[in-house]
């Protein structure tokens, strides 16, 4: 766990730019490489952006801050189920 959190704290934005996130985690994940031909986006990135746009609003986030409160908010719901 250790090397985990090295690697991630000497990671920096233009590295995480060049990576194909979906692509790198569709190999453990293969629904990640699919769900774009089937799914209705537009949809759910509307609601998304409204989400995200309400935490910049009434907390001040950036929008970094906000999409990384949302993923946890998330993970947490995922986790409760």
């Amino acid at each position: 766990m250790k090397d985990i959190e090295e690697i991630i704290k000497a990671t920096n934005e233009e590295n995480e730019s060049k990576i194909d996130w979906t692509k790198a985690w569709s190999k453990k994940y293969p629904v990640l490489g699919t769900y774009q031909n089937k799914v209705d986006i537009d949809k759910y990135s509307k609601k998304i952006r409204e989400l995200l746009d309400d935490l910049k609003e009434e907390y001040n986030y950036n929008d970094l801050d906000a999409m990384l409160v949302l993923k946890d908010i998330l993970a947490h719901e995922y986790r409760k189920k």
